[in-house]
């Protein structure tokens, strides 16, 4: 999912679980052009791996996916 966000700037950002399904806010940072990383569900502590970029338009794209895929 795309959302924009002012550069060197925290952003909240909804996405949905891979395991659960739930809608969970996320806080992104954008200064940080492309990132990988792991943070565990606010609702089924199941960790999720998520991939962010954000180009220089400051769009940030999200990613989420199981920790193994």
């Amino acid at each position: 999912m795309r959302n924009t966000c002012a550069m060197h700037q925290l952003q909240n950002h909804r996405e949905h679980c891979p395991y659960c399904g739930e809608s969970i806010e996320l806080l992104l940072d954008c200064s940080v052009e492309q990132q990988e990383y792991i943070e565990d569900c606010t609702v089924c502590c199941r960790p999720i791996a998520l991939s962010v970029t954000v180009d220089a338009t400051g769009a940030a794209n999200v990613t989420v996916r199981h920790e193994n895929d």
